[in-house]
């Protein structure tokens, strides 16, 4: 498995559909998972009981244990197996293999955070999350896309898309000119400042278009936040990527609007929704559907800085996973 990537956090669900009583299945990196919560905590666990590798997904929560429903296995918060409905009064001992393998989980931002190896960061920060008073916030997702994760991200900081892709919505084909702008690599991954791409605001109807000038940092391989604006009157986006498998991802977004004046949520939901439909078709016709790290294998134009920038920082961080 991609170790840098494995021994990062990734978003798998939404805390609220984390239910108490309930289980529910996530994938991430390849790996089949079960979430349940014990009391207030979020659990995340191989979706595998020890015993004869039955899905648990399929089983139950009583009484605090998950119960495997091929041989009634319980398992308690430990992930250790307390009950056997063969030997009632022989549990396993602890050191035995009768265990789930159970991984880190933490909850930020109303999301669930998996890391399936050893954290060596903690959760990407969102400054925003913390002052959050002065905005409207929207929360979009799960979106699936049947492509790579890598493919999904780069699309999203590819501004050369926006008046193609989004023309009529967000953008316009007749305003494809691209400025210049700064990119810049370093310890807290890609800055990209001064961007100004010519879009619609999505923020009020009727509002025309403009080229606003834009930033995004890139946090992590699957994780970047798009800052547009001025600080009174912003647009903010936290776009996450969950690696499910090497040609399949899910997308969440936080969305959060400085206006002066509140914002429709209805229409704006739609018209999100709108662009998120398009970014999906674009990317899914994408071939291959792994992300190339090998600058000889396409073709750049200078205003691909970004993408370029992204597939070098990846390659050296030694991502593989949903990478050619």
């Amino acid at each position: 498995m991609d170790n840098f990537l494995k021994n990062d956090w990734h978003v798998v669900a939404q805390s609220k559909d984390l239910q108490q009583g309930k289980i529910l299945k996530a994938r991430l990196l390849g790996e089949d998972l079960v979430l349940w919560r014990s009391g207030d905590e979020a659990l995340a666990w191989q979706d595998r009981c020890p015993h004869r590798g039955a899905s648990l997904a399929r089983g139950w929560v009583k009484e605090d244990t998950v119960v495997c429903p091929y041989h009634g296995f319980a398992f308690n918060n430990s992930g250790h197996c307390v009950h056997v409905p063969a030997h009632p009064d022989q549990p396993p001992p602890k050191r035995s293999r009768a265990c789930v393998q159970t991984f880190h989980v933490q909850e930020r931002y109303g999301f669930v955070w998996v890391c399936l190896g050893t954290p060596q960061k903690d959760v990407p920060f969102f400054p925003e999350w913390e002052d959050s008073s002065n905005y409207q916030k929207f929360c979009f997702g799960p979106d699936r896309y049947l492509s790579s994760a890598p493919r999904a991200l780069e699309n999203f900081i590819d501004v050369n898309h926006i008046p193609y892709v989004h023309g009529g919505t967000l953008g316009q084909p007749e305003q494809a000119m691209m400025g210049e702008y700064k990119v810049e690599v370093n310890e807290d991954g890609i800055k990209v400042s001064e961007v100004n791409v010519w879009q619609v605001d999505p923020g009020l109807s009727g509002q025309e278009g403009k080229a606003d000038s834009a930033g995004l940092h890139i946090l992590r391989p699957f994780t970047v936040c798009l800052r547009r604006g001025s600080p009174e009157r912003r647009l903010t986006i936290f776009f996450l990527i969950t690696p499910v498998d090497e040609e399949e991802c899910v997308a969440w977004r936080w969305m959060f609007l400085n206006e002066p004046q509140e914002v429709l949520e209805n229409e704006f939901r739609g018209f999100v929704n709108t662009i998120i439909s398009e970014d999906i078709t674009a990317v899914e016709s994408q071939r291959p559907k792994r992300l190339p790290l090998d600058l000889q294998a396409e073709f750049h134009l200078p205003s691909d800085r970004t993408t370029i920038a992204y597939r070098k920082w990846l390659k050296k961080l030694g991502v593989t996973f949903g990478t050619i």
